[in-house]
């Protein structure tokens, strides 16, 4: 059996995308905060580490970590939550249409209730629907109607803009 550094040390190998993949979601596509969030989330992990049962998947227990990690910050940064101009005209200038159609679904994921955001960005990572539904709390069923449901709205808000 790996000791915790060697393990962490592959959790972090392993799912370190998968994170920050997800932290961009949270973070509405701000790169520089979904970084520090990415961090902030392994810095959970390690923390938490000798806390694992086995009664879930790694994968599992580091997208819960994941998720805590940035609500506890939207939570805790709720009031301060604004777009700066710069980031708004960066936005607006982007020559690179990949990244600006990133950023168009990024912001309109950042539209979603919390946790139609955390499914959607589950979906994005391709997670088996029992995991989502794991994660989520939910049954598979129900998790199956909630992505129909994010899907339209996502395509709703993608047309309007």
């Amino acid at each position: 059996m790996p000791n915790n550094t060697e393990l962490f040390e592959t959790l972090h190998a392993d799912y370190y995308g998968m994170v920050n993949q997800m932290c961009m979601g949270f973070m509405k596509g701000n790169k520089d905060l979904a970084q520090d969030l990415t961090q902030e989330a392994f810095i959970n992990t390690w923390r938490a580490l000798d806390k694992f049962k086995g009664a879930s998947s790694y994968k599992t227990w580091i997208y819960r970590i994941t998720v805590n990690t940035c609500l506890k910050y939207i939570r805790d940064n709720k009031v301060k939550e604004q777009t700066p101009i710069e980031d708004q005209m960066n936005l607006a200038n982007e020559s690179d249409n990949t990244e600006h159609e990133h950023s168009e679904l990024y912001r309109a994921i950042g539209q979603l209730g919390e946790v139609d955001r955390l499914i959607i960005m589950m979906v994005l990572e391709e997670l088996d629907y029992y995991e989502i539904a794991e994660v989520v709390g939910i049954s598979e069923g129900n998790l199956r109607v909630k992505i129909h449901r994010i899907k339209k709205n996502l395509k709703k808000t993608l047309t309007n803009e």
